[in-house]
C-alpha cells in the first residue's frame, strides 16, 4: 500500500487503517503524530483527539456516533466505547445544491448490443419467465424448471451429481478410507464447468427460462398481496424480459385479474406474451401438458428478436452493497458512485436502494433532490420505515451485521454514509416506494430493505436491467431476470473468492488506481455485460435468488 492511513472528510475527527497497527505503535499523518494506546486493526477507526462521554463522532463529514465513555487520542472506536447516532434531517433544512457534471465525452457515442421491446426499452438479456401466483403452485413450478431446463439445456452443470455419484460407487465397494480422505471428489477441470450447459441450446437468443418461488399469495394480507402482484408486474414489465408464464390455483389471495392490473398500470403499452394457466381449471396434468405447450411456442418466438445497438441512455443500473467492511465506503462504493454520475449525465437512469443504510445521510439526499415534492416523499418514507421498525425494538441502528462490525463498520451511521457514495454527487431525480417503476432519468432512490435479496429482488421489479454490487466480505447473491456484478473492496477477497467477483476495486485502496479510473474500466465491464459478450458469475453459478418484501420490518 502507498498509504497506510486515511481521512474521509477534512472535518472528521477519525482515521482510517489501510493496515494492522501494534499496540504502542506511533504513526505519522498530515503533521500529527498519534501513540496508539491499543492495536488498531485494518479498516478500522482511531480518534484524532480525546473525547469525553458524549462528544460526537465525525466521518465522512457527518455524524456518525456519540462516545459512551471517555476515548483517548489514538484510540480505536468499538462497539463498547461508541453508538450509533445521526443528525436531524428536514425539509426546513434543504439547502441549494450544485452538481459538477463528470466529463464524459469518451462515452458521449458508445452503444451496447440489447433487446429492443416493443415499449422502446431496451433489455440488456433476454429471458422467459414462469411465475406462482400463490406457493400452492411452487410444486408445478418445478416440475416445469426440470422438464424445460434439462432438455433445452439451461440446467446447471451436474459437477456436484458426479461428484456423489463417485462417493456412492467407492461405498458400493466397501472402500470408506477413500470417502473420508475425499478422494472421490473430482478435479473440477475434469469434468464440465459450472456455466457449460449440460446439452446444446437450441434458442440462441434465450439467455434462460426462469422459475420463481415464493411462500406468498393467500393466506396473508391484502397489503401483501398486492405487493406481490405490483412485483410480478415489475418483473414482467423489466425490459430483460421476453414474456411470462404464470401458474394460478384460482382461489388464493392473488388472483390473475390484480396482476393483468399492476402490469398495465406500470405500462399502457405492455404487449408481451403473457400465459396464464389455472389449476382448478382441470386436472394438474392438463394444465401443465397446455403451460409447456404454450412456453414453447413462446419460446420460438422470443428467439427471433436479436441484439441490436442501443445508446448507453437506455440502461437502468441497480446500485447495491452487501456484506460490507470497512472499505467498502473508500473504494468500491465511491467507484460505482462515478459510474452512476456518467450515466446519470449520459441520460441514463440509476437506482439506489436500501432505505436502512442511507440513515445518517438524509439531509444530503433531501438536499439533492430536484424538487420538494420528492425530497418529502423520501423523508415520508424513511420515517415510517424507521417507526415501524422502532415499533418491534429494531430501529435502524441495529442494521449493522456481526461481519460488517467485525470489519470496522462499528454503527450504522458509519455504514449509512459509506453506503450512500455508490449513489455519487448527482441530483436525486426521483423518489420510489417499493415495486414502483423507474421512469425518469437521473438517480433514483428506492425504499427496500438493507436484505441483499430483498432489495435486489426490489430492484429488479422496478426496472433495474444490471445491478452493481459491491462486497468486502464475500456476497453470492444473484437475480433470476437481472446480471448482478460482484466488486470486490479489497484485492484480497477477490484472491479468496474468484468464483463469486466479477471485478476488484481494491487498487484504489492499493494507491494503484484513483477512484475515477476504476469507475471507467467497470463502466467497460458493463458495456460488454450488456450486451452478451460476458456473464457474471453469479449467471454462471445458477444464483438466481428471489425474496419478496413483505413489508414487514427487515432491515
Amino acid at each position: 500500500m502507498q498509504h497506510k492511513l486515511l481521512k474521509v472528510h477534512p472535518a472528521d475527527n477519525v482515521i482510517v487503517a489501510l493496515q494492522n497497527f501494534q499496540s504502542g505503535e506511533q504513526v505519522d499523518f498530515e503533521g500529527q503524530t498519534y501513540t496508539l494506546p491499543v492495536g488498531v486493526g485494518v479498516k478500522h477507526k482511531f480518534v484524532t483527539e480525546d473525547l469525553q462521554t458524549g462528544d460526537s463522532v465525525i466521518m465522512y463529514g457527518v455524524l456518525v456516533g456519540k462516545a459512551t465513555q471517555p476515548i483517548k487520542r489514538g484510540e480505536p472506536i468499538t462497539t463498547f466505547n461508541l453508538k450509533h447516532d445521526a443528525d436531524q434531517y428536514g425539509i426546513d433544512k434543504k439547502q441549494p445544491y450544485t452538481w459538477q457534471q463528470p466529463d464524459v465525452s469518451a462515452w458521449h457515442n458508445r452503444t451496447f448490443m440489447g433487446y429492443h421491446r416493443a415499449d422502446g426499452m431496451v433489455g440488456t438479456a433476454n429471458y422467459w419467465l414462469v411465475v406462482p401466483l400463490v406457493f400452492c403452485e411452487n410444486r408445478n413450478i418445478l416440475i416445469l424448471k426440470d422438464a424445460f431446463e434439462r432438455e433445452l439445456g439451461y440446467a446447471q452443470s451436474e459437477i456436484y451429481r458426479e461428484q456423489v455419484h463417485e462417493l456412492l460407487q467407492l461405498y458400493k465397494v466397501g472402500d470408506m478410507d477413500r470417502v473420508h480422505k475425499m478422494e472421490a471428489f473430482l478435479d473440477p477441470s475434469q469434468v464440465r464447468t459450472l456455466d457449460e450447459p449440460v446439452v446444446k441450446r437450441p434458442f440462441k437468443n434465450i439467455d434462460g427460462i426462469k422459475f420463481l418461488t415464493h411462500e406468498m399469495g393467500c393466506g396473508g394480507t391484502r397489503q401483501d398481496s398486492e405487493a406481490l402482484c405490483g412485483l410480478f408486474a415489475g418483473f414482467i414489465n423489466n425490459p430483460n424480459v421476453a414474456g411470462v408464464t404464470v401458474l394460478s390455483l384460482g382461489c388464493q389471495h392473488t388472483q390473475t385479474s390484480m396482476l393483468v392490473d399492476e402490469v398495465r398500470k406500470r405500462n399502457p403499452k405492455f404487449n408481451k406474451p403473457m400465459l396464464i394457466f389455472e389449476q382448478q381449471d382441470g386436472t394438474e396434468y392438463a394444465m401443465l401438458t397446455n403451460a409447456i405447450r404454450e412456453t414453447f411456442v413462446g419460446l420460438v418466438e422470443a428467439n427471433k428478436l436479436e441484439r441490436q445497438p442501443a445508446p448507453l441512455s437506455s440502461l437502468t443500473v441497480g446500485l447495491k452493497c452487501g456484506g460490507s467492511d470497512g472499505f467498502s465506503g473508500l473504494s468500491a462504493n465511491p467507484a460505482i458512485g462515478h459510474l452512476s454520475d456518467i450515466l446519470v449525465t449520459l441520460g441514463a437512469k440509476t437506482v439506489l436502494a436500501e432505505f436502512p443504510e442511507l440513515n445518517g445521510v438524509e439531509q444530503e439526499l433531501i438536499n439533492r433532490s430536484t424538487s420538494e415534492e420528492k425530497a418529502l416523499k423520501f423523508i415520508h418514507l424513511m420515517q415510517d420505515y424507521s417507526a415501524k421498525a422502532e415499533a418491534v425494538g429494531s430501529g435502524f441502528d441495529m442494521n449493522p451485521s456481526p461481519g460488517n462490525i467485525r470489519d470496522g463498520l462499528i454503527t450504522d451511521a458509519i455504514k449509512s454514509a459509506g453506503a450512500a457514495k455508490k449513489g455519487g454527487t448527482s441530483p436525486v431525480a426521483d423518489v420510489l416506494n417499493y415495486t414502483e417503476p423507474a421512469t425518469v432519468p437521473g438517480l433514483n432512490l428506492l425504499c427496500t430493505p438493507g436484505n441483499d435479496v430483498e432489495a435486489t429482488t426490489g430492484m429488479a421489479g422496478s426496472g433495474t436491467n444490471i445491478i452493481l454490487f459491491t462486497t468486502g466480505l464475500g456476497t453470492p447473491t444473484g437475480n433470476p431476470i437481472c446480471p448482478v456484478v460482484k466488486i470486490s473492496t479489497n484485492t484480497a477477497l477477490l484472491r479468496r473468492m474468484p468464483d463469486v467477483i466479477d471485478f476488484d476495486s481494491g487498487p484504489i485502496i492499493e494507491g494503484e488506481e484513483t477512484i475515477e479510473q476504476n469507475a471507467e474500466e467497470l463502466l467497460e465491464y458493463v458495456i460488454r455485460l450488456a450486451s452478451g459478450e460476458v456473464k457474471t458469475k453469479a449467471q454462471q453459478l445458477g444464483q438466481d435468488d428471489f425474496i419478496p418484501w413483505k413489508r414487514g420490518v427487515s432491515l
